[in-house]
C-alpha cells in the first residue's frame, strides 16, 4: 500500500522539527506555521481558540494531503501582537482547556464507580419486577417513576 508505517504518523525523526514557521511576505503580521506528526484534530482545535482571541484577522488550517502526517496554519493578526506571540497563547489556553476537560472527566466517572455499587445491589430490571411491570420500570406502561418515558436522557 502507499500508506505510511503506523509509527511515522506521531513519532518525529531525529532531525526532525515538530514546528516550522514562516513569515508570509505579502500579508502583513501573517505567518504560516507547519505543524508535523499532526492531523485536523489538533488543527481544528489551535484553529477554534485562535479565532476566539479579539487580535486574529485570520486563523485557518489546512491539510496538504492524507499521506503527508502535517498540517498548515496561518494566523494573521491585527498587528497589536505577532502571529508566533499569539499562537504560543493559543497553545497555552488550549493546553488548560483540555486539563480541565479531563478532570471533568475523570471527577464524572469517581461519580459513576461510586453509584456503580447500588446498580450491583439490583438486579436487571430495577428492585424486584411485580406483576405488571414491563422491564423499564413502569406498571405495564412505558413509564419511570416521576413520569419520566425510558427514552427521556
Amino acid at each position: 500500500m502507499n500508506a505510511p508505517n503506523r509509527h511515522e504518523l506521531f513519532v518525529l525523526e531525529d532531525n526532525e522539527n515538530a514546528l516550522e514557521v514562516t513569515e508570509d511576505t505579502k500579508i502583513p503580521n501573517a505567518a504560516t506555521f507547519k505543524i508535523v506528526k499532526q492531523d485536523h484534530t489538533v488543527g481544528n482545535m489551535l484553529r477554534a481558540q485562535l479565532l476566539a482571541m479579539p487580535s486574529i484577522l485570520f486563523a485557518g488550517y489546512k491539510v496538504p494531503h492524507p499521506l503527508h502526517p502535517y498540517f498548515l496554519l496561518k494566523i494573521q493578526t491585527d498587528g497589536t501582537t505577532t502571529p508566533q506571540a499569539v499562537f504560543e497563547a493559543a497553545c497555552t489556553r488550549l493546553i488548560g482547556t483540555l486539563g480541565g476537560l479531563e478532570t471533568k472527566f475523570k471527577r464524572e466517572f469517581s461519580f459513576k464507580d461510586a453509584t456503580a455499587g447500588d446498580a450491583h445491589a439490583h438486579p436487571v430490571g430495577g428492585m424486584g419486577m411485580g406483576m405488571g411491570e414491563d422491564a423499564y420500570g413502569g406498571g405495564g406502561g412505558a413509564a419511570w417513576a416521576g413520569g419520566r418515558d425510558y427514552l427521556d436522557f
